[in-house]
């Protein structure tokens, strides 16, 4: 449950160093208001309460007549940084790392018409994407995307889903416990969420900026809006589909619902490992190699070098948290997602981290199948076409991973450096993760946005 409530600067002195440091940025930016209104959390995160965000001040932005900008209100949150540097919530890491995630979330909405107090509902709306990135330990990334399928602010808006950039005023702030960077969540439409799938974030950003009525260069979100950036400007279109042709989709993978069976034989007993793709029993993966299908979603991002997977081998343990999303209908992108305790580089292979195995890595041995039948959702189904033409066209490769399991299943180009499926032997298994050398799909043209909820492939 959270209150509004008007925050004010004679107790800055008592502030936590961390909060201090936001709130002097804030301050360098709306000088002429020291008391913002904010949304709290009535029990903090820390104290077994459900939001991670202890606040978040709401300001009155002008705008800029100059550059086009409107009038909107401009939200900040507090907390998935380290506002505290006591352990309360974040591990202080050192002062030239990351401060807690190394991020705060920002919003801006454009005011309506005699319009005298900001809504509160972006405030729940960020307080779900925080608690998204505590759950998931996935840091957010400017370019990176979230499929919401729901309009932000529950009304009829064609606004339903989110592109996340850097916001224009706001600058990153060193504070005692490590740096702090500001990312500002922008409304889109379905269909400019889909170009971003298929091309890529910041691209799409890029084309949102240079139409007034979609933000405009602050990238303001007007829920109102009432037309696509392709319907505002229909040569936009063939912008996009130049730069997939060109670069391709810089999307690596989504946390999806899907799953996998082998055809090839039916399982022998309770201990055959065929049970644990079907997830009748409870033994899982080893976080070891969860780790690794994680990694594939998070740094498989590098345009210009050999894709690789990595060797399966055995690290020393450390414990790590799985995800657990909060709509079970999300369908997330994380190919920009790294973990907090990974270093923010980007490339098209892992660098996995280990974790304790629950099922020991060396005795799950990998596997040549002879056929296998894919099963997915429906939005993850129309996201094979992306994979074929904007990532494996271009030598890379995708993976889903489960929201409901340890399951993945990853899609790989002949060649890709360290994949165990080949393309003599197309269909390979390392416990519940699959990956499918997809050779053959490749051989054949995929395009527009059909695509089976299941399939079945044999060799």
């Amino acid at each position: 449950m959270e209150e509004l409530r008007p925050s004010g600067p004679g107790i800055a002195a008592l502030l936590p160093p961390g909060l201090h440091a936001i709130y002097q940025e804030c301050r360098r930016l709306y000088s002429d208001q020291p008391n913002p209104l904010q949304v709290t959390a009535i029990v903090k995160y820390w104290l077994g309460g459900p939001d991670p965000l202890d606040y978040i001040s709401m300001y009155r932005n002008p705008g800029s007549p100059t550059q086009d900008v409107p009038e909107h209100w401009h939200y900040v949150s507090f907390g998935l940084s380290d506002l505290y540097g006591d352990n309360r919530v974040h591990e202080f890491t050192g002062l030239e790392g990351p401060s807690g995630f190394g991020f705060e979330l920002t919003f801006r909405l454009r005011r309506e018409t005699g319009e005298t107090a900001p809504p509160t509902w972006p405030a729940e709306l960020m307080q779900g994407l925080a608690r998204y990135v505590f759950q998931s330990e996935n840091t957010l990334c400017s370019g990176d995307h979230v499929s919401w399928h729901s309009p932000l602010d529950n009304s009829e808006s064609r606004i339903q889903h989110m592109l996340l950039t850097e916001d224009p005023q706001l600058q990153p702030v060193h504070t005692p416990f490590g740096t702090v960077a500001f990312l500002q969540i922008v409304g889109v439409c379905t269909e400019e969420l889909q170009a971003a799938q298929q091309w890529n974030g910041q691209g799409i950003l890029e084309l949102l900026r240079t139409v007034p009525v979609a933000g405009g260069s602050w990238l303001i979100t007007d829920m109102r809006r009432g037309e696509t950036i392709f319907e505002s400007d229909p040569h936009l279109q063939e912008r996009v589909d130049k730069g997939i042709e060109t670069d391709g989709s810089n999307l690596s993978g989504v946390s999806a619902k899907c799953a996998w069976v082998d055809l090839s034989r039916p399982p022998e007993d309770e201990e055959d490992s065929r049970s644990i793709y079907l997830e009748m029993h409870p033994r899982r993966l080893s976080d070891k190699d969860t780790e690794q299908i994680r990694e594939v979603l998070r740094r498989g991002l590098e345009m210009n070098t050999k894709p690789a997977l990595p060797p399966i081998s055995s690290q020393k343990p450390q414990q790590q948290n799985g995800m657990n999303h909060d709509r079970a209908s999300l369908v997330q992108s994380v190919g920009h997602f790294q973990s907090k305790q990974t270093e923010r580089t980007r490339k098209d292979s892992l660098e996995s981290e280990s974790s304790a195995a629950i099922v020991p890595h060396e005795l799950i041995r990998t596997r040549q199948l002879e056929s296998v039948h894919l099963k997915f959702n429906q939005e993850s189904g129309t996201l094979i076409p992306l994979s074929l033409r904007g990532r494996l066209l271009h030598g890379r490769h995708f993976t889903y991973k489960s929201i409901t399991g340890d399951t993945a299943i990853t899609f790989v180009s002949t060649g890709v450096e360290g994949a165990f499926a080949t393309e003599e032997h197309p269909y390979a298994a390392h416990g519940p993760w699959l990956q499918d050398d997809a050779e053959d799909y490749n051989s054949h043209h995929v395009s527009g946005s059909s695509a089976s909820a299941g399939c079945c492939r044999e060799t």
